[in-house]
């Protein structure tokens, strides 16, 4: 009886012991900070969305809005704090223009509480309730 309850107890505690492990080697919440963290898999805006985006910049070029026109080119210190998943800092969110309509057409509908917004050269997801960058479009302006 006493060594049936131990082979209980320690296949339990295998069990428990190994799906501990599983856990950590899932989606966790690692430091993905900046504009090449590697997953990929959870960009918003996909290759199609850029080349469509693409398009519509190079049709516009010569009349381009407020936000991606070239005299609103961000200074290198403000371009190195807007990355994905980070926080807006306050100087940038004085910064933010809307995005066109017609080049809203362009991109997936935004998900709830996000919008796009246009900042210095980028068309940026942005959660409007959290202000984090949830992803970025970089156009290099000419």
């Amino acid at each position: 009886m006493r060594s049936k309850i131990w082979m209980i107890a320690c296949a339990v505690a295998f069990l428990m012991l190994t799906s501990n492990f599983a856990l950590a080697q899932g989606n966790g919440h690692g430091k993905g900070h900046g504009k090449h963290s590697g997953d990929d898999a959870q960009d918003y805006y996909k290759d199609h969305d850029r080349e469509n985006v693409r398009g519509w910049y190079d049709e516009h070029e010569g009349h381009l809005p407020p936000g991606l026109a070239k005299k609103d080119r961000l200074p290198p210190g403000l371009e190195k704090q807007l990355v994905r998943r980070g926080s807006l800092p306050p100087g940038l969110q004085k910064r933010l223009q809307p995005c066109p309509r017609d080049l809203e057409r362009e991109l997936p509908p935004p998900p709830p509480e996000c919008a796009h917004v246009l900042l210095g050269g980028h068309i940026v997801l942005l959660n409007q309730r959290t202000n984090v960058v949830v992803d970025i479009v970089h156009f290099e302006i000419r």
